[in-house]
């Protein structure tokens, strides 16, 4: 009888021991909205099992361009939002849709070109000059088109160009109004450039002709931010999932992650959280 009760309680304290390992948000989920890059380029293959073994808190991705991504968040199709606009970001936060915003890793842009070069940009060190040469060469320019964080980044290095790239819409300047593969895709088909982040470019696989011609500029520094979203906006959002996945982000742990994600031997994003906004 004793070693009955002995066994039973034993088996007792084992549960309870194997219990207290079980995640706190087991069985639940958030939904990300993101930019295509980080998804793109493997980094949520990378990051998510990581922290869904230590929290049990299952990551769902839509990855689109920044532009929806943001519109979706304020939708409140999401419970939080990760995308490199950050001045998009800023007026999401200060319209009242989203809480906060913190930086969390960078990268950078390249512009990607066909060996042929017919432009001869490469190996400037200034993209505006670099632009500027495309325009005046009326060389074949391949651009998103869709309010991404990439297209966003392109106009905005247009406008610095001094170049008015809407009068050559159709014409040299093609607007192909889809993500940064397809529009890869594109643009190696009609030799043409292309502004893209470097992750993408490391892991795209239909190269062909096409290299990097034009980077390290300062301009081309590719910021991404995690913004949670205000539950005052969005009342059924999953707010505690999103702030602990968002805390492990920017914690030693995740940091570290982000870091130690290679392609090809290349480290494609930094991570850089202690710089944060608060």
């Amino acid at each position: 009888m004793k070693k009955t009760i002995a066994s039973l309680v034993t088996g007792a304290a084992l549960f309870l021991a194997a219990a207290s390992f079980v995640p706190a948000y087991a069985g639940e989920f958030i939904l990300l909205q993101s930019t295509t890059s980080t998804q793109n380029s493997g980094l949520y293959d990378h990051l998510l099992p990581i922290f869904e073994e230590k929290t049990g808190i299952e990551v769902r991705v839509v990855a689109v361009g920044t532009g929806q991504a943001i519109k979706n968040a304020g939708n409140c199709d999401g419970d939080l939002l990760l995308v490199h606009a950050k001045s998009a970001e800023d007026v999401f936060v200060a319209e009242g849709s989203g809480k906060q915003r913190r930086d969390m890793m960078y990268n950078d842009f390249v512009l990607v070109g066909p060996s042929s070069d017919p432009a001869a940009i490469k190996g400037l060190a200034d993209i505006n000059a670099a632009l500027k040469q495309i325009a005046a060469a009326k060389a074949p320019f391949a651009s998103r088109g869709d309010d991404s964080g990439t297209h966003k980044k392109e106009i905005s290095l247009w406008k610095k160009a001094g170049v008015e790239t809407v009068a050559h819409s159709g014409k040299w300047y093609r607007e192909t109004g889809s993500g940064m593969g397809a529009t890869l895709n594109a643009a190696v088909g009609m030799e043409a450039y292309v502004l893209t982040d470097r992750a993408t470019w490391i892991s795209f696989g239909n190269r062909a002709g096409h290299e990097i011609l034009v980077e390290g500029d300062p301009d081309l520094f590719n910021q991404y931010g995690v913004v949670t979203i205000d539950p005052d906006h969005c009342p059924n959002i999953k707010s505690a999932a999103a702030d602990r996945f968002v805390d492990w982000l920017l914690g030693p742990e995740g940091q570290a992650a982000i870091a130690d994600y290679r392609l090809d031997g290349q480290q494609l994003f930094f991570p850089n959280a202690e710089n944060g906004d608060s």
